[in-house]
């Protein structure tokens, strides 16, 4: 652990003097380029893991949320204590979430409570297991072989591919498609990067979150009141939930439908198409990996290329940390030489892209290695808060980028471009048409 964190302090170093020695003009974006970079983060955590690994600031790194401070935790034991720890280090979600709602909160939001477990518990009721091998995955598979089929050897990954699919997918299985599917993949995407991106809380993402919460919210109330009046005879997410209403089942009343909906809706659509586009793009630096994942493509091997490309989003995950905001005053890793007070109101950020690469919890991190323990992933959260949706995302990305990965001489033709935003909006690849 000390070779590599002097390695990475090596390399960080001269990557450091590049971005300094290019001149004042500009000086401050190439360094935060420096910083935003996934590979650099890396070289970042292997120093602190080794020098400082629970770093505590009087800084606010994050100025969306009351804080106190932050502390900064990189170990993998450590990670997971404060995520296991949901009554020492809270979710901070709550007041963007009422914001979002105009009024309720959603159970990503909440602490251990009755209201999170009822609404967990009524909406694993309507997004079932049994959905994903019967309805999620056929529906997904389709139609992201048609669109590589008639793309004639290029597309534009985001915008062509993973967006329709999943915007699709809300229509096909929750029953909620939206005016359109551009729409519905904007309205996702400005709540999502409000919710869970904007540390700064900046007042342009605001304002265009709540645009977009605005409208939603009005176009689920509606399809909600027309689905009731005129029932259409599908099983869809929407029909199981009035179901559940008509059963008089608590929290399933009109706004807790729309409000449970809406939760759902922004967890699927950006985070699915930025991991899809991350993975792939992970493949792509690395032939060996990219070769791996095309064979069990082609193979119909689902189990292994899911392999392949959760190891490629180890590499470079969809959000480098989860943060937590400390209830109480507390200490992480006592009894150890790294124990940790954090005083109360201190951000909590558990660098889950640290904690995926610490040797001491992993066999030869740096490798490459598809076929790791569950244990060596923390892709979708941890604890009482791993992602609801997460058995969809694990069996959605493999069938999305299946059809592409089928294809013979998938390269890129271009770079990820977020258009300004923190979502791949475009990355064109190309591959010998049939």
């Amino acid at each position: 652990m000390a070779g590599a964190a002097l390695g990475a302090a090596g390399r960080l170093a001269v990557r450091g003097a590049r971005a300094y020695a290019g001149g004042a003009e500009g000086r401050a974006q190439r360094i935060a380029a420096l910083l935003g970079a996934t590979e650099n983060q890396r070289l970042v955590f292997a120093l602190l893991r080794a020098a400082r690994p629970n770093l505590a600031l009087q800084r606010k790194l994050i100025a969306a949320y009351e804080n106190t401070g932050t502390v900064i935790v990189t170990r993998h034991a450590d990670v997971t204590e404060v995520l296991e720890r949901e009554s020492d280090f809270a979710v901070v979600y709550e007041p963007k979430m009422r914001a979002i709602t105009d009024g309720e909160n959603f159970f990503l939001g909440m602490q251990d409570s009755p209201a999170y477990t009822r609404d967990v518990s009524n909406m694993r009721l309507a997004v079932r297991r049994s959905d994903v091998p019967e309805i999620v995955i056929p529906h997904v598979a389709t139609q992201a072989e048609a669109i590589v089929a008639a793309a004639g050897g290029r597309i534009d990954v985001p915008a062509t591919l993973t967006l329709p699919v999943l915007t699709g997918l809300l229509g096909q299985y929750f029953g909620t498609p939206g005016p359109s599917g551009p729409v519905m993949a904007d309205w996702t995407t400005r709540m999502f990067w409000y919710l869970f991106v904007d540390l700064a809380g900046e007042e342009k993402v605001t304002r265009a979150a709540l645009e977009a919460a605005s409208a939603c919210r009005a176009w689920l109330d509606a399809a909600i009141a027309a689905r009731k009046a005129q029932p259409s005879g599908t099983d869809q997410v929407l029909d199981r939930c009035l179901a559940l209403q008509a059963a008089g089942v608590p929290g399933m009343d009109d706004l807790g439908i729309r409000n449970n909906l809406i939760g759902l809706l922004i967890g699927l659509v950006p985070t699915l198409s930025k991991a899809s586009v991350k993975a792939l793009d992970t493949l792509l630096d690395r032939p060996e990996a990219l070769a791996a994942a095309q064979a069990a493509a082609r193979a119909d091997d689902d189990a292994a290329l899911a392999a392949v490309l959760w190891e490629a989003l180890r590499f470079d995950p969809v959000n480098p940390f989860i943060y937590r905001r400390a209830v109480r005053e507390t200490v992480i890793a006592r009894g150890t030489l790294r124990a940790r007070r954090v005083p109360a109101g201190a951000m909590v950020l558990v660098a889950n892209l640290s904690a995926m690469f610490d040797p001491i919890a992993h066999d030869r991190p740096k490798e490459f290695r598809p076929g790791r323990g569950a244990e060596a992933y923390i892709l979708w959260g941890y604890g009482m808060h791993t992602c609801f949706g997460a058995h969809i995302n694990q069996a959605v990305i493999p069938q999305l980028l299946k059809p592409l990965l089928r294809r013979a001489g998938l390269r890129r033709a271009g770079p990820v471009d977020g258009a300004g935003t923190p979502f791949p909006v475009h990355f064109p690849v190309t591959f010998d048409a049939a």
